[in-house]
């Protein structure tokens, strides 16, 4: 199969699809591979890296999207839209439930859309989100306690405290991988943490796992309210996978926090969980509501771009290679997790959650093949 991985455009995201390991996997399996020249450069691999490891390094993203399977890190950008053809399989992040538009033109043109953020494994995780949603629970702390600097428009709030100063509040709405993750970041710190779930075996497991450093709380209106309001710095891991997520956090409620609070909406990808949330970029990371600082871009993990790039393509690397060694039918056939992965399919929305959010006829995709 013919495999190409284009230069990420988004805004700062310099994360690639592609490592020169995972290129040489691909090409020692029989594949030919195409990588975007500059691709990987700020991040420690060079075009030579990329050579050396069997690929054929081309200059214009065109070429690249000539190729059968375009593996990338995030949603195509309008840019490349018309650099799609019929019949090419898409494998990437692509949150299509609060990207109409991009929905749109993936079913115009006809692309087997193959979205990392849906594909679950035989236990129902998702282990292509799973590596980036760890990174982006950390990074929420670290960008938190930095939106809490008075120079950078946050109540001038220490996350630990120090000796005689109680620490800030942090409160966690979601406790998944996200959550956990910046739960452990936030306590390490030497914050007062609260992580909030509906799923109480969910909190049993986060009380075993931390003991009595974490509060945990059910996360009703009432008790979100609560915590909202008392915290120094709230982050928003909320996930339904596919869907958009749920506005957990109204806009009264960032009316009721202190001026120069933070909120961190980590799933923003999906829509965000606050009311007030809109994406942001690393160029322009943040804006102010009511007061409250929000931090709210759309690509986090990108701000750390080399670990990422590791740390996606190890796990993504097993399956980009079934695909194109086995084909996409016969590869999605042998495993249902990657099936849940489809989301668009020559004209037809293939997940149920996208296609009700967006309002698209539902086509299940073992019937469609």
């Amino acid at each position: 199969m013919l495999i190409g991985i284009p230069k990420e455009i988004k805004d700062q995201e310099y994360r690639v699809g592609a490592t020169p390991d995972m290129v040489k996997a691909l090409v020692l399996a029989g594949h030919q591979v195409m990588v975007q020249t500059l691709a990987g450069e700020r991040i420690g691999f060079p075009d030579a890296m990329y050579a050396s490891a069997g690929a054929r390094i081309v200059s214009a993203i065109a070429e690249v999207y000539q190729a059968e399977m375009v593996i990338k890190v995030k949603e195509p950008q309008t840019q490349e839209f018309p650099l799609l053809k019929e019949g090419q399989i898409l494998f990437c992040y692509l949150h299509l439930a609060p990207d109409p538009e991009q929905t749109k033109h993936l079913l115009k043109q006809k692309i087997v859309g193959i979205a990392y953020e849906t594909v679950t494994d035989t236990k129902n995780r998702l282990p292509l989100l799973v590596p980036m949603s760890e990174i982006a629970g950390r990074i929420s702390i670290q960008a938190g306690a930095n939106a809490l600097q008075l120079s950078n428009g946050g109540k001038g709030v220490l996350l630990g405290g120090v000796t005689g100063v109680l620490p800030a509040k942090v409160a966690v709405i979601g406790g998944g991988i996200v959550g956990t993750e910046a739960a452990r970041m936030a306590m390490g710190l030497g914050a007062d943490v609260v992580i909030l779930d509906r799923n109480l075996n969910r909190l049993r497991e986060l009380d075993a796992l931390f003991g009595p450093r974490l509060k945990t709380a059910f996360s009703s209106p009432a008790a979100v309210e609560e915590h909202v309001v008392e915290a120094d710095l709230v982050v928003g891991s909320v996930l339904i996978p596919g869907k958009m997520a749920p506005k957990l956090v109204t806009r009264d409620m960032v009316k009721k926090m202190s001026p120069g609070s933070v909120i961190v909406d980590v799933a923003i990808d999906q829509g965000g969980c606050t009311e007030t949330s809109r994406p942001t970029t690393h160029t322009s990371p943040t804006y102010v509501v009511d007061g409250v600082v929000h931090y709210c871009v759309t690509n986090m993990p990108g701000a750390v771009a080399r670990t990422s790039t590791q740390a996606l393509t190890n796990a993504t690397m097993p399956y980009a290679l079934k695909i194109a060694s086995k084909g996409y039918k016969q590869a999605l056939k042998e495993d249902p997790g990657l099936m849940v992965g489809l989301n668009v399919y020559l004209g037809k929305v293939t997940n149920a959650p996208v296609a009700a959010d967006l309002g698209y006829e539902y086509a299940p995709p073992e019937k469609l093949f």
